[in-house]
């Protein structure tokens, strides 16, 4: 996957068709709880799921893979609506500042395996408008169990075991793994959970950690926790991930409309291709008010320490 080029004119254009039409941006979420009929979308089915692909083409030679799960429990639905509105802003800094070249997104959607209907949607990874779409028929579940934890690591197990990457197997260049959510995981990746979403077998349950690090063998991780979310603020999740990741890959937002930005410009700032004064200033050239890239200044410099070094970029081998 991951031919073709992103279009700001086609996703302009399939939002005007949607607003005549009268249609939510999230119909096929909108119309599944209407009815009762909560399916995951063709599109975003992982049963079976095989390999999620970002492969290099002569279209794009130097491909470079971003995940972005979302959590689609409770008070998050604000935040998906968010990242979908400002797709332009983040093709503008991603492509336009040139942060990263040729990147190829993959959407995915969490909630819980214990007690929800659709806890795992998985798109494929994209370079063109089909991204827009993946997100488009994600089911916002708005479940959850209520107990602040949530199946994050089903996420982590499908990034770590079920993509195959270009960046990484060909240049040992990781990709980038964003988790926006505001709760914690379970502590394990439940081998009944991975054989009826998946139909895969991991023999055993997997400890939350060693799936952790499977997926930071070959990819930036980074847990990403919005303001304005149920459990936003609480400081025994804030803890929980920080232990886990360290806490300079726990990125904390005021507000969920500055997670787009955030991805953008951690990936800027990671590459070592654009500094925490650059990044302001395209912020401002575009137009975002002061406020908010105060907000942005604050949330990117407690990761990057306030100033334009990234911590280390290390890789795996380079591959001849």
């Amino acid at each position: 996957m991951g031919n073709g080029a992103w279009s700001a004119t086609d996703f302009f254009d399939r939002d005007a068709a949607r607003i005549a039409a009268g249609k939510d941006t999230f119909d096929y979420s909108a119309h599944a709880k209407r009815t009762g009929q909560l399916r995951v979308h063709q599109t975003l089915d992982p049963y079976g799921i095989g390999l999620r692909e970002s492969r290099d083409s002569a279209e794009h030679p130097d491909s470079n893979s971003i995940i972005i799960s979302l959590d689609v429990t409770g008070s998050m639905d604000r935040v998906v609506r968010a990242i979908h509105r400002d797709l332009p802003h983040l093709h503008e800094l991603l492509l336009g500042h040139k942060y990263i070249p040729h990147p190829q997104i993959m959407f995915a959607a969490v909630g819980d395996a214990m007690c929800d209907r659709v806890p795992m949607q998985v798109g494929q990874f994209e370079s063109d408008n089909r991204m827009d779409q993946n997100l488009e028929n994600m089911i916002l579940e708005g479940g959850g169990g209520g107990q602040k934890t949530e199946s994050y690591e089903l996420a982590l197990y499908i990034a770590a075991r079920h993509t195959a990457i270009d960046c990484w197997e060909k240049r040992g260049r990781k990709g980038y793994l964003f988790m926006i959510g505001d709760e914690m995981a379970y502590p394990v990746v439940h081998r009944a959970h991975a054989h009826k979403l998946f139909g895969t077998d991991p023999q055993a349950d997997v400890p939350l950690e060693q799936i952790v690090a499977e997926v930071q063998e070959k990819y930036h991780f980074y847990f990403v926790i919005p303001g304005g979310a149920a459990h936003g603020q609480d400081k025994a999740v804030v803890d929980f991930w920080e232990r886990l990741v360290g806490k300079q890959h726990v990125l904390r937002l005021a507000e969920p409309d500055d997670t787009s930005e955030s991805i953008a410009m951690t990936i800027g700032m990671n590459e070592g291709v654009v500094t925490l004064p650059q990044a302001q200033e395209h912020l401002a050239k575009r137009g975002k008010v002061a406020t908010a890239i105060d907000r942005l200044m604050k949330a990117i410099g407690h990761v990057f320490g306030g100033g334009g070094s990234p911590p280390s970029t290390t890789t795996g081998p380079r591959r001849l």
